[in-house]
């Protein structure tokens, strides 16, 4: 059974699947994002931008749980020990679920501050703008702890059920707004729906997990302290990585945020959105070659190598078409897609971001090797390194070129992560 959870063909499908799994959403995302500016208006919009950047961001926050638990039940398997899992699962949840509950409490009581100090948020909507945080708050556990189970189906290369999971998830993470604004013209009540959508999401994943998967009913449910070193010892790198990561990721916004306007935001922030779905491409490959590589890597190095090399041609091949369309249409496609003035404003900011999703997509498969070789302490320090060389040069680049600075200092900055990531890749392969 454990080698055919690295099966070619098994790889490739799952692989497939990732895409369909990420686009049909972006499709609908195509469809959705004009009427959702339209509906609530470019500050509320703006607003609900960065609630989205608050969900990506704490499902991500997880001391680095989730994405230990794909590469130690991974490496369990790959070893036979099939009696570990359940304790590994269950103490990793169990760790996930506790640190989801102090970071809701923390933003449930520091969004006042936030929304009224911090943000450039319009005295208007400041109170809907609170309960809609708030809200979002509240739901960190179920965010927090849907990233873990979604690791654990990845470790087995469930992915047919991830996808089942996610496409409708997707889907009706825009549906659900659109369906809400016609019911009550408020920031509550689409995030509200945006909300329920992932608790459904979680329930399916708890259900799935614990019905579908026999190595966790080989023994009860127990924490298993002695399980905790292995996962803070990888984990705790990746915690790093997932501090600072969204920091690199997110700044962008919040900064156009405070020096220019939520205008701004809507108008960099809705091509990034756009632009950076691109990266879906590499996150299907990487989904399913992540436990593939922690399988792998001091088994069968010729064959990680080989798979390694591949990945990044496979993208390369699928990622170039849309990128030189993209550069070359830019003005064309956001005046079709919104309206001409939108498009004056945000066309450089697309291009440079097409470019600059080009180059991250390579860097980020060699992340994904580099830290399923037991290394995720390289990428920690890269990010530890490029933080305040971003945060130093970014103000500057706003300063004096708006959202196109912002967009070019992305570039820059994902063009040194590439770099340096491509050269550890290589070491870590010995090639």
């Amino acid at each position: 059974m454990s080698q055919s959870l690295i099966a070619r063909k098994l790889l490739v499908k799952n692989t497939i699947l990732n895409l369909v799994g990420s686009g049909l959403p972006l499709l609908v995302a195509l469809f959705a994002i004009p009427l959702l500016i339209e509906g609530l208006g470019l500050e509320r919009f703006g607003v609900l931008v960065l609630a989205s950047v608050l969900i990506g961001y704490f499902s991500l926050f997880d001391m680095g749980v989730g994405r230990a638990l794909t590469k130690l039940v991974a490496e369990l398997l790959g070893n036979r020990k099939h009696d570990e899992i359940s304790g590994l699962v269950w103490t990793a949840l169990s760790m996930m679920g506790a640190l989801s509950l102090v970071f809701s409490l923390l933003v449930i009581f520091l969004t006042p501050w936030l929304i009224k100090e911090l943000l450039s948020v319009p005295e208007s909507i400041q109170d809907e703008t609170i309960k809609a945080f708030q809200l979002l708050g509240a739901a960190i556990p179920v965010i927090m702890t849907t990233a873990g189970l979604r690791g654990l189906l990845e470790a087995y290369q469930r992915f047919t059920t991830i996808n089942l999971i996610k496409i409708p998830t997707g889907v009706f993470t825009y549906l659900g707004p659109l369906i809400a604004l016609h019911f009550e013209d408020s920031l509550v009540a689409v995030i509200g729906v945006m909300v329920a959508v992932r608790i459904v999401a979680w329930v399916v994943y708890v259900v799935l997990c614990f019905t579908g998967i026999q190595d966790l009913k080989r023994k009860p449910a127990t924490f298993n302290k002695n399980m905790l070193r292995p996962i803070l010892a990888f984990g705790g790198w990746i915690t790093i990585s997932n501090i600072v990561g969204p920091i690199l990721l997110y700044s962008d916004r919040f900064l156009v945020g405070t020096m220019l306007s939520l205008d701004a935001v809507s108008y960099y922030a809705t091509p990034y959105d756009i632009v950076t779905k691109l990266l879906i491409i590499p996150a299907a490959v990487i989904g399913v070659m992540f436990p593939a590589f922690s399988f792998l890597y001091a088994k069968n190095m010729q064959k990680a190598a080989r798979i390694y090399k591949q990945c990044l041609a496979v993208i390369v091949m699928l990622l170039m078409p849309f990128v030189i369309l993209i550069v070359f249409y830019a003005n064309e496609g956001l005046t079709y897609w919104i309206d001409a003035s939108f498009a004056s404003q945000s066309q450089q900011v697309v291009r440079l971001l097409a470019i600059g999703v080009f180059i991250n997509s390579l860097g980020l498969v060699s992340q994904a090797l580099v830290q399923a070789s037991g290394r995720p302490d390289i990428t920690a320090k890269l990010h530890m390194f490029e933080l305040p060389l971003f945060l130093a040069y970014l103000p500057l680049l706003v300063a004096e070129y708006g959202i196109d600075g912002a967009a070019f200092a992305w570039v820059i900055r994902v063009s040194i992560s590439t770099f340096f990531l491509a050269y550890f890749a290589a070491l870590r392969l010995r090639c």
